[in-house]
């Protein structure tokens, strides 16, 4: 006898348990591509059985979970605010504390009025093409320096046909000649030697997007030194950090003259996001 999708999905949490953070709604998630239908599906209809090939497709995305592949890499997808994004292992994994980021950009730039915004290190392309979105009047410039991840942006902002100037280079410097009213970025900022680099969907990600020298600010250093020509006269920068990084990264803002320095905390309660304004 098949099992139903509640049997299904407490057999896959109770497999799954310590090897993920979320293992429900992994479960859920991986069950309803495997059905080929919306999660709600499986919560109005509990008792009712897969067909064979559905449970077989369930079992080969359960295995890859219990190996450790992201979810986002098994599903090659990841919704991030609201947008659904395509999502390699050439790219970071878009996650919920980086819409804080969005968020505290988005107060920095009109909706009535053009303005120009940099996202560096964009990576799928998630930040820029979420700002492009709440603020079409804006011009949004993305850089990467992997070629990979520029080619995945690029295709994200086709498929929401969204207008988004992407391009592959080193932080600002294929843009060096534009001056900008926001530039925001979620850099590297791993230190080399921490532990949670060997643990959880991390192991999957590219080391260039997670780690950033022996102290991790190591990119966050070379932005923040390099952005204030870019900027126009009161023009915002805004980084995210790890969340015992807003000290260090303040005082490197302060040096390079910018003032109105703030954090916003995440989800968590942690110091994420860190800004200031060019003078």
């Amino acid at each position: 006898m098949l099992p139903t999708y509640q049997e299904m999905l407490q057999a896959a949490i109770a497999r799954l348990g310590e090897s993920s953070d979320s293992p429900r709604l992994d479960a859920e998630v991986l069950l309803a591509h495997a059905l080929g239908k919306p999660r709600s599906h499986i919560a109005a209809w509990p008792e009712r059985q897969a067909t064979a090939e559905q449970a077989q497709a369930f079992e080969k995305l359960l295995a890859r979970r219990l190996g450790g592949e992201p979810v986002a890499h098994i599903l090659g997808e990841r919704e991030f605010w609201s947008l659904p994004l395509a999502v390699t292992p050439h790219t970071l994994i878009p996650r919920p504390d980086t819409e804080i980021l969005v968020e505290a950009a988005l107060e920095r730039i009109p909706e009535d009025a053009a303005c120009k915004v940099l996202d560096l290190g964009t990576g799928t392309g998630a930040i820029a093409l979420a700002i492009r979105k709440e603020r079409p009047r804006a011009q949004v410039c993305a850089v990467d320096s992997s070629l990979e991840a520029v080619k995945v942006a690029r295709a994200n902002a086709q498929a929401l046909h969204l207008d988004v100037d992407i391009r592959h280079g080193h932080w600002w410097q294929p843009f060096a000649d534009v001056r900008f009213d926001v530039i925001v970025s979620n850099p590297p900022y791993i230190p080399a030697s921490d532990p949670h680099l060997a643990q959880g969907d991390v192991r999957f990600e590219p080391e260039g997007a997670l780690v950033a020298g022996a102290d991790g600010l190591d990119a966050i250093r070379e932005i923040v030194a390099g952005t204030p020509p870019l900027l126009v006269p009161g023009g915002w920068l805004l980084l995210e950090h790890g969340y015992d990084q807003a000290t260090p990264v303040a005082e490197l803002l302060a040096r390079a003259g910018y003032t109105g320095i703030g954090c916003r905390r995440d989800l968590a309660g942690r110091d994420r996001v860190s800004f200031g304004r060019r003078g």
